[in-house]
């Protein structure tokens, strides 16, 4: 069995405005994203949000000393970019579509991430979302110390960082053993 985990494809991470964007980098991969997604979900399997959330002036989160605040709780910024939020919407009522809010780069930390996917026997997840170097390689090093079989998605993964997108994608495939495509 096999999941999509959909990474921090928000209006913070992805819109021109947002607090901490991608940027074009992100929004050239929001075609992707979508088709992905519908294809997953119309399959029936296992799709996972996983959104980042910050509560508004936390003192104690590490990422506040190291980024701007974002993906605020209640602000558009924490809400999906584009196309997605309306996918998102005329799917999240079906039982194979998962709303995860995570306060970590990875999905896995501090969240019933895994608890989910062995409960439904999945073995094997694909990743898509932002920022390739920092969230989705902080989720793919957890699922690799996991035991899960993963696979990436090249052209519905971004960053706003090329070197450090670059360097992740290796990584995926020389040190963790991922499948990108």
């Amino acid at each position: 069995m096999r999941a999509l985990i959909h990474i921090d494809y928000t209006n913070d991470f992805i819109a021109d405005a947002g607090a901490l964007t991608c940027g074009k980098p992100g929004q050239d991969i929001e075609n992707e994203v979508a088709v992905l997604t519908e294809e997953f979900i119309r399959s029936g399997d296992y799709v996972i949000f996983a959104v980042d959330l910050h509560q508004e002036k936390d003192e104690f989160h590490p990422e506040n000393k190291l980024f701007p605040p974002h993906n605020i709780e209640g602000t558009e910024g924490h809400q999906l970019f584009g196309s997605i939020e309306s996918l998102y919407q005329s799917h999240k009522n079906k039982s194979n579509v998962y709303w995860m809010d995570k306060t970590r780069y990875s999905a896995f930390a501090g969240t019933d991430l895994e608890m989910k996917l062995r409960e439904r026997d999945i073995t094997e997840v694909h990743l898509i979302g932002v920022c390739t170097d920092i969230c989705v390689l902080h989720t793919a090093v957890d699922a690799y110390n996991k035991g899960f079989k993963m696979v990436v998605h090249e052209k519905a993964v971004a960053s706003f960082n090329q070197a450090g997108h670059d360097w992740a994608l290796e990584h995926f495939r020389n040190c963790l053993g991922a499948e990108v495509i």
